[in-house]
């Protein structure tokens, strides 16, 4: 059962990023970069702080999971197996997400001189799928992997994107595209649909 566990966190994991790499690559050849540094020493340090040991322990499950074991918390096999098939369905959700906003796919918050607001797929209903699309599937491969730390990390990226990142973000999107984004903030959730208008 561990082994078909991991080799699921492994195809999850892989599947995600080649489809992102795939599409932030295409993104780069049509509308070109934004230097990260453009964002602020405040971004630099959360990824220091937090991306990089998320994608270390990814990275040491995937190769040697008794690395991990430090953080290893008991969880039911239900759980676990659960959580790959919504790892896997996040891997779709994400895909989804790339074929909407296409070119407009930024590597940072601030947005392209030639950068157009995508209101179609997953951004009819919510404003940042790619955040939500990214913690869910991060989320599952904590629960697969039955592991507190990269679950606890995943709990702090939520926490620190809905208060520092997606307010910084939005900023820049009014001040691009200002009463239309604004409109468009009205009918949809940030992360999830807005259940109510």
């Amino acid at each position: 059962m561990e082994v078909a566990l991991r080799w699921g966190f492994v195809a999850i994991l892989v599947s995600a990023f080649v489809i992102s790499g795939v599409y932030r690559s295409r993104a780069r050849r049509i509308s070109g970069t934004i230097a990260r540094r453009q964002e602020g020493t405040w971004a630099v340090i959360m990824r220091a702080l937090l991306a990089l040991p998320l994608f270390l322990s990814f990275l040491a499950y995937a190769v040697h999971p008794d690395w991990m074991n430090w953080s290893y918390v008991p969880l039911p096999n239900w759980l676990r197996w659960s959580a790959l098939a919504f790892g896997a369905a996040c891997v779709f959700f994400l895909w989804w997400v790339f074929a909407s906003i296409r070119e407009n796919i930024s590597e940072t918050i601030l947005t392209k001189p030639n950068h157009q607001l995508v209101k179609a797929g997953p951004y009819r209903w919510i404003r940042h799928p790619l955040y939500s699309g990214a913690l869910a599937t991060f989320f599952a491969l904590g629960l697969i992997a039955s592991n507190g730390f990269i679950v606890g990390l995943i709990v702090i990226a939520l926490v620190l994107f809905k208060i520092v990142v997606i307010p910084r973000e939005e900023q820049q999107l009014i001040a691009k595209f200002g009463e239309d984004y604004i409109a468009y903030q009205k009918t949809t959730g940030s992360l999830l649909p807005k259940l109510r208008q």
